[in-house]
């Protein structure tokens, strides 16, 4: 039960993995990324003809969705197995700090390094988008916000995953659940599966328990200039929203039944 006593609970967690992620130094990682992706976006815009600016957002915001998700994962996969290995988890929670409050604290620490991120990569690839030429439309910061949200849902999948099983295939499951999460929309078109009423059922089953990441990709829309309600986009954050509480309460779950000896 969430009381003054836990919450500031939560709240130290959070700060200790944030300064701890701080010290290994991957916001530096970040700043080469990003640097890799404003040569990656000036190169697409250097030998692309025609509607070069739209080549070249269409190349960053593809770069900047692996480059955010690829350090979800790095970050998250470790959330329970570094404390383990250095035991501080035994110390906090023999404080005692209740286990809910100790992991949404590891999640909240995570999920701020994250942000920042997103938000620095995000700059860069706009600074050279709007450098080249490119043209404003608010579509482009819905598709930012969402990838953000695409990687912190992969962030919450792979940690759930790092709660029952070793880093290596946390980190396999959660690739493995990305790739499908995207191909899911194109494979419910083909005619195979349409003329197949036990693989319609077998993915329209997977909607309702694990993660559509096609849905967060809105990328075509910007580039072609389509528009978007706000309904659509209520929904989609609506879905968003709802699908990383139930991470959240099923991560809490997970660690509140595990064996930590």
């Amino acid at each position: 039960m969430l009381n003054k006593y836990n919450l500031s609970s939560i709240y130290t967690v959070a700060k200790y993995t944030f300064k701890e992620v701080l010290k290994s130094k991957v916001l530096v990682n970040t700043l080469m990324i990003g640097i890799g992706l404003l040569a990656l976006v000036y190169a697409a815009y250097s030998f692309s003809y025609g509607s070069v600016a739209r080549v070249a957002l269409d190349f960053g915001l593809g770069s900047l969705t692996i480059s955010t998700v690829a350090i979800a994962i790095f970050i998250g996969v470790g959330i329970l197995s570094n404390e383990i290995d250095s035991r501080t988890v035994y110390l906090v929670i023999s404080r005692p700090v209740p286990r809910y409050a100790f992991l949404i604290g590891k999640l909240l620490g995570l999920s701020l390094i994250l942000f920042i991120n997103v938000i620095i990569l995000s700059v860069m690839t706009l600074s050279m988008y709007f450098f080249i030429g490119g043209v404003y439309d608010p579509l482009i910061f819905w598709s930012l916000f969402f990838i953000g949200v695409e990687s912190f849902l992969s962030l919450l999948v792979v940690a759930n995953f790092s709660l029952i099983s070793s880093k290596v295939l946390s980190v396999i499951l959660t690739l493995v659940l990305y790739v499908v999460g995207h191909a899911l929309d194109g494979i419910k078109l083909l005619t195979t599966v349409k003329e197949n009423k036990i693989l319609s059922y077998i993915i329209d089953g997977y909607h309702f328990v694990l993660p559509g990441f096609y849905k967060f990709n809105i990328k075509d829309f910007v580039l072609y200039k389509q528009d978007l309600s706000n309904d659509y986009l209520f929904n989609l954050f609506s879905y968003s929203f709802l699908y990383s509480i139930f991470l959240i309460f099923l991560a809490v779950f997970i660690f509140e039944k595990k064996s930590l000896d």
